[in-house]
């Protein structure tokens, strides 16, 4: 099951072009807004969960972040990223893994992820995807993470999606996670198609 999700991603990296790839952002300003709306700063250390190929990474070194991870299940996303950083590459760390199949191999300041929790349908890839969440984010660390809205897309990429509002993401996470705030935003493809995004913040408790 793992290697076809892998398989699948590679396929949608290696034969699409970023901008053509409905999640394509020309800039991170969500997740940087987010990160100044807790006071996230380059001391913490940050792992991206699904980053793909997005230019996150790029800005957070940018800003003088020296500890900074991306997660991606996608070899062929990660390589292009790497590609489009060149020497900078070096300043962050890769990791090419399934995140339900994944250890953490250290504790993280802040977790983000806006492009993986969503895709979860299945209750046993969830529960995964919450232990590594506790083993990999730090006592008291950050968690932003934005999913599809209830009224966002019912599919991405060709695959079913499961959608949230800040009460269904909070009775996932559990008691081990406070809410401290969720606010919706609109994506919009590169094409102009809206995409409604439920966004939350949690301090690990």
């Amino acid at each position: 099951m793992a290697e076809q999700r892998q398989d699948h991603w590679n396929r949608v990296y290696v034969e699409k072009s970023p901008d053509r790839l409905s999640w394509h952002q020309d800039s991170p300003e969500p997740s940087l807004e987010a990160f100044a709306r807790f006071d996230v700063g380059p001391a913490q250390s940050v792992i991206d969960v699904g980053g793909g190929i997005s230019t996150l990474v790029d800005a957070l070194l940018d800003r003088g972040w020296l500890d900074v991870t991306v997660l991606d299940i996608s070899w062929a996303a990660l390589r292009a990223a790497q590609t489009r950083l060149g020497g900078r590459a070096e300043d962050a760390h890769w990791e090419t893994a399934d995140i339900t199949e994944w250890t953490p191999p250290r504790n993280y300041d802040v977790w983000h992820d806006r492009a993986v929790f969503h895709f979860l349908t299945e209750a046993s890839q969830r529960a995964a995807y919450r232990a590594a969440l506790a083993r990999g984010l730090a006592q008291g660390g950050l968690l932003i993470i934005a999913t599809f809205a209830l009224d966002g897309p019912e599919k991405c990429s060709g695959l079913p999606v499961m959608r949230y509002d800040a009460a269904a993401m909070s009775t996932e996470l559990g008691r081990d996670f406070r809410l401290l705030d969720s606010w919706k935003a609109d994506h919009f493809t590169p094409w102009g198609d809206r995409q409604s995004f439920q966004w939350c913040a949690f301090r690990k408790n």
